[in-house]
This record gives structure tokens, sequence and C-alpha cells, in this order.
């Protein structure tokens, strides 16, 4: 049975969501529709728009805020908080581990070809240390719930993870709409993001930085997808946003081009993909790099945050392996569990999937955004036949897991208030210490029935609250 979060034993409404039932309440449906209205002028206003590429209309679109907040109480963030630290840890070393002796493999817990072979590897990475040892930091892990106790891990996002700009944006809409209650510090705040981040960037300046670090964040420019929310990063952390031809390389320093003259660039928030970010290292063709950023961030001139070949660490298949990650490094056991995963490459587990194709959910390796994937019990007799021949083409491109009973949150429809299916992302900041703010992104299946939360495909957005007892 779907555990619908507003409602415990009995049916009745949970403790920690009595003040928004109170709020519903007294607002009435007409009223909060009238709150969604104001909500989403006030989005279209300051311009939090997303891309979808590839579409003929056009992709600009503003992204649906659901106005009823997800719920934590401090019990469930506790464990939740401890389990994204244990998770971005273990990461970490295994990205230290696999860029010099590769120790995991050489213990035989995880194929040689899965992590040596694979196109998010980056053999120039090879034998080199970030400063402080850390290559991924900022840490988005992607959560589901399947019942009161039931936390999962359904995907690790150690890349460039988006979306904390909604984030910390649905709170301050939240703000408005329930000034008393935050008046009262009930709820557990967010918006020290921005400042956590620079204390992160800063933390990791290179060798050759010997005064204050300076930061900026590295967009590829104003057509990316989510441009605004570089901007909106770099904006409340008070740096610089810079595109790529902004900076120059310099006898292993970077600089960034101002009215006043060259200046030195300590530590890069860059959000352009490995490929592109130098043409002399990745790929040439690449009009987005800065030519010799690469020598410069390995000869010490300048941190890149987070590491060329970070990737790795997020790859689907590699995922599978993350509790063994927490045993092998940390020596504990995993605080939060994976959701069951078959992996297409290995015979037995190809077997299964395409017998019970029907039945699970399958993912490209590779894939992201909701795109590429396969709801079996979603799908008609001729997609499953077609994507079973796409799996038995390459194999190992693909893995598959359960259609799990994914939990649903209170949301406003014009139906009034109605369940929709959730998934939570919070933001794990690693420096010299680990980081996070009680709350993140929640991401929301506005279709009845939906569990693609993907705002590419569909979904929403709404403000998520820790209460702080």
């Amino acid at each position: 049975m779907t555990f619908f979060e507003m409602l415990g034993e009995g049916d009745e409404v949970r403790d920690c969501y009595a003040s928004v039932q109170h709020w519903v309440e007294e607002t009435g449906i007409e009223g909060l529709k009238r709150r969604m209205i104001e909500a989403e002028a006030i989005f279209r206003r300051i311009g939090i728009t997303f891309a979808v590429y590839g579409e003929d209309a056009d992709p600009e679109r503003l992204i649906p805020f659901d106005l009823l907040p997800r719920i934590f109480t401090m019990g469930e963030w506790t464990r939740l908080e401890a389990g994204i630290r244990q998770r971005a840890t273990a990461l970490n070393a295994f990205l230290l581990d696999v860029y010099h002796r590769g120790e995991i493999i050489r213990a035989g817990i995880m194929p040689e070809a899965l992590v040596y072979r694979n196109e998010a590897y980056k053999a120039e990475m090879a034998g080199f240390t970030p400063p402080g040892r850390v290559y991924s930091h900022i840490v988005g892990i992607d959560i589901v719930r399947t019942g009161p106790d039931g936390f999962q891990v359904l995907e690790d996002n150690c890349r460039t993870p988006s979306g904390v700009s909604y984030m910390l944006e649905n709170r301050e809409i939240m703000a408005r709409m329930f000034p008393d209650l935050f008046a009262q510090r009930v709820v557990a705040p967010v918006d020290n993001y921005p400042d956590l981040l620079r204390t992160t960037l800063k933390e990791v300046a290179p060798p050759a930085c010997k005064s204050d670090p300076v930061c900026v964040v590295l967009t590829p420019g104003s057509f990316n997808s989510a441009y605004y929310e570089h901007s909106y990063l770099a904006d409340l952390m008070g740096v610089e946003l810079v595109e790529p031809v902004d900076l120059f390389v310099d006898e292993g320093l970077v600089y960034m081009k101002t009215t006043h003259g060259p200046r030195r660039v300590d530590v890069i928030y860059r959000r352009i993909d490995d490929d592109f970010i130098d043409p002399l290292a990745f790929r040439p063709d690449s009009l987005l790099g800065v030519p010799g950023l690469f020598h410069a961030y390995r000869a010490g001139g300048v941190t890149l945050c987070s590491a060329p070949g970070s990737g790795i660490a997020d790859d689907k298949a590699i995922y599978c392996y993350v509790p063994d990650m927490i045993r092998f490094y940390l020596g504990q056991e995993p605080i939060l569990d994976n959701v069951q995963t078959w992996q297409c490459g290995k015979p037995d587990d190809l077997k299964y999937v395409l017998e019970h194709l029907d039945e699970l959910v399958v993912k490209e390796v590779h894939g992201s955004g909701g795109y590429g994937m396969l709801i079996g019990p979603k799908a008609t007799r001729a997609e499953i036949d077609a994507y079973a021949q796409r799996i038995k083409a390459d194999p190992s491109d693909f893995i598959a897991q359960p259609t799990l009973d994914l939990s649903t949150s209170p949301t406003l429809s014009d139906a009034g208030i109605v369940g929709r299916h959730v998934d939570f992302r919070p933001y794990c900041l690693v420096g010299k210490d680990i980081r996070l703010v009680p709350g993140g992104l929640t991401r929301v299946a506005l279709t009845e029935g939906s569990l693609v939360v993907n705002s590419s495909q569909g979904g929403g957005v709404k403000d998520t609250w820790v209460l702080r007892s």
C-alpha cells in the first residue's frame, strides 16, 4: 500500500503536518489556488525557467511549483543526514582509489572493466590528487521513500547536480505564504547554503594560492539549460559568473579578464562537462574550453570543482557497488540502502530482466533527466519489445530496478489535495568538512500515477521542510 506522508496510522494527520493541515483548512481550496497563482507570478517575474532541448516549441519553461511542502521530522532528517554524509565520504574515497592504486579492484570487489573502460573515467586524472583529496565537492543523492521508515538511494550525482536554486527559491516563496510559521523558527533554514558553498570552495584552494582564494562560477553561457542557476548561485555567493572567453591561462595560473586588468582565479566551480573544459586536454573541437586549464589544474595553479572524471562515481552501473565501497573504505554498514538493481551486463541478471520487462524500470547506464527509460508497467507491448532489442544489442549499457511503490506527498490539484509521488535530492558539500543544510529539493510527479519526477518530463518541485522539533 502506498505510503501517504501526510497521514499516519488510522488515517490521522501526522503531527509534523498539523500546521499545514490547519493552513489548508483556514485558507480553503480556492484560497490555495489563488496563492498558487501568486507563486507562479513570482517565479515568472524573477525568471526561474529551465530549458528542454530538441522541441519545436519555445524550450524555456516555467518549472511547475506545488504550494504544499514535503515535511521531514528532525529524527528522520538525522538518519538521512548520517547516510548522506557516509555515502559522500565513500564516493570520494572511491575516486581517490581508482585514480591511484585501484585497491577495490585488486580486492576483487569491483570488475576492472567497469571502471577503466567506462567513458566517464578520465585517464588524464590518473596519479593526480586534488587539494584536500576531494574529487566531488557537491554530491546530490537522490532518495526515495517507500514507507514510514523506508528510505532508499535511487542514484548518486557527483558531477554537477542541479536544482539547488529551486530549493532556495521554493523556500523564499513559502516564507511569504507562511510568515507566522517561519517567524516562529519551526522550520530549519536552508538559506545559508550559498555561504556554505563558498566556504567549501575556498577550503579546496590550490597550492599556488597564498591569500584569500578568488572563486568563480564557470558557465557555458546563457543558452545552457541551467544558466539561471549558475547566475543565481554566483550572485548569492558574491563571486563572478564567467564564461570560457573570460578566462585565460598564463604560466600555469588562471586569470579572468576584468575592466581593471587580469585577476587571478584560484577556484572554479565549473558547470561545463569534462570533455569540453580544455581543448588541449580533452575534445579538441570544444568551443567552450579554456586552453591550458587542465594543465594548470594538475600543476596546482587552480582547483576545479568538481574534478574531471568524477562522473565515474555516479555511473548507474557503479551505483550497484556503493554499499561495498562503504564497507571497504569506511568499515561500516550502509545507513541508507540501495534500491535493488540488476546489471544487464551480467548474464543471469540479463535473463531475469528480459523475462520481467513488464514489471521493471530499466535505465541507460549513462542516461539522465528521465530520458531513455522504460517503465514496464506503463509501457505497451510494442514499447517493451523494442526496448528489449536495445538491451540485447548492448546489455552493459542498461540496469533495471523494481517498480517501487514510492511514497506520495500532499499536492494541490484542480480536484483539491491529492497524493503525488515524490523523490528527494539533498546537496552535500565536501571540503575540509562535510556540510548539509537541513533540506533539499523535493521533485513531484504532477500526473496521477506517474513515477517520473524530472522537470523535463512534466514533474514539478515543492519546498522541503525539516522541523526543528
